[in-house]
């Protein structure tokens, strides 16, 4: 059985809070046993005095010596094992989850002694206490709330105490991490969706994206703690997988779709020619006879079919979405149209190299599809190269089908073949 003992001017209130809940449970199964020690009992005088006048002169009172040392002594024979006894102080070291482990596997038991007033006798500390904590840098008016916090700290942590090991494994600083955010139900509540990966059932997604939030949540809440972690190659990659999540997400809110304007036409040539070297670092064939150029761009802005997608009024994204029907699509080879109704083509699509991988060219295409709906129109085409497998998985997971393949005019010693993909948009 671990043990707990407190001393102190209040004990009702001590057993007040350790007495209850799931301590009080793990007591009723002779898991634990807690008391509190009324210090007063142990004092010398007819007036119950624990405190007196600081040597040297100052204001306030200091707890004596003798009394405290004596309820020590008598909380002390009660018990059996290896006992550790603690002052809890503004002045000690600040206590820690690593500080929980410790006690709870090292030791049978705590005596936690509380002070008031201006602090107890120092002599009593020198003679009696193993060691002094601290809650952290902020002063309490007695030292039963921090006593009251450690003794829970520690005592959850006795097997059997907490139906499973999980309970506290999973929770912050056990691992050097903060917790990830929890929900309950209801899915939505004012607004507010439970992260759609919780609901899905995937129990090797949850506890990916549970280990991304503890990682984020620690960099930038406890950076302190972070700086203190050794990551391995699988927790930076996932570091790396939760900022970019992170962006995405702050990208849906923050990023505004409007028309080109001659004065983006640098930051759109900029954003084509990293698209360009892109490309050709991948083997792609595609946008490497000069297209698109300036003159591209300033023709797509006179006929009303240049955007752009910024994010804090940075260009960041361009595409074009151009009025049908396009001569390229007419002689559609190996399949066909679902249907010849009134379409626009999504050409000319590239995202800042800042932004790539964060979610923009899945903005791009649902810009577009709002685009095509203020004109009443039901059909998106696009076409793209057959080696550009980024492209492919772009318009497959926002629902466009392969239809075909289509020829392009295309600079000599090009490939002018095209994959033709369509997706009907949905009222």
């Amino acid at each position: 059985m671990y043990t707990v003992d407190v001393l102190t001017l209040f004990p009702d209130s001590v057993m007040a809070t350790l007495g209850e809940s799931i301590i009080k449970r793990a007591a009723n199964k002779r898991l634990v046993e807690v008391k509190a020690h009324q210090i007063r009992a142990f004092t010398e005088n007819k007036q119950n005095q624990v405190d007196d006048y600081p040597y040297g002169g100052g204001r306030g009172c200091v707890m004596q010596a003798q009394p405290l040392a004596d309820c020590l002594k008598h909380a002390e024979s009660q018990r059996v094992g290896k006992l550790r006894k603690i002052y809890l102080s503004p002045a000690g070291k600040p206590f820690t989850e690593a500080d929980a482990k410790r006690l709870s596997a090292e030791y049978d038991g705590l005596i936690l002694v509380c002070g008031h007033y201006e602090g107890v006798d120092q002599r009593f500390i020198d003679a009696c206490i193993d060691e002094e904590i601290s809650l952290g840098d902020f002063v309490l008016t007695g030292g039963e709330i921090a006593a009251m916090a450690v003794a829970d700290a520690v005592l959850r942590l006795v097997p059997g105490v907490l139906s499973d090991s999980e309970c506290y494994e999973d929770e912050s600083h056990w691992d050097g991490l903060l917790e990830y955010p929890q929900y309950s139900r209801p899915e939505e509540w004012e607004g507010r969706c439970v992260p759609e990966v919780l609901l899905r059932g995937d129990h090797a997604e949850v506890a990916r994206w549970r280990k991304k939030q503890q990682l984020l949540r620690t960099r930038d809440r406890r950076p302190d703690m972070f700086s203190a972690l050794t990551l391995s190659e699988e927790e930076k990659k996932l570091l790396h997988e939760a900022e970019r999540d992170f962006l995405r997400d702050s990208l849906k809110s923050s990023a505004l779709c409007r028309p080109m304007r001659e004065d983006d036409i640098p930051d759109v040539i900029m954003i084509a020619e990293s698209a360009k070297e892109l490309l050709k670092s991948s083997g792609i064939d595609q946008w490497q006879e000069g297209y698109p150029n300036e003159a591209s761009f300033r023709a797509d802005i006179e006929r009303g079919e240049a955007f752009v997608l910024t994010v804090s009024g940075k260009v960041s994204a361009f595409f074009s979405l151009c009025s049908g029907p396009d001569a390229a699509y007419a002689d559609i080879t190996d399949g066909k149209w679902s249907d010849d109704l009134p379409y626009l083509a999504l050409h000319r699509i590239a995202v800042s190299a800042e932004y790539r991988g964060c979610g923009l060219a899945d903005l791009i295409i649902s810009s577009a599809e709002n685009l095509a709906k203020e004109k009443g129109i039901k059909r998106l085409r696009g076409d793209t190269h057959k080696k550009n497998k980024a492209m492919q998985r772009l318009l497959a997971r926002n629902g466009f089908r392969y239809r075909g393949n289509v020829l392009i005019r295309a600079g000599e010693g090009h490939d002018p073949r095209r994959m033709a993909y369509e997706k009907r948009i949905k009222d």
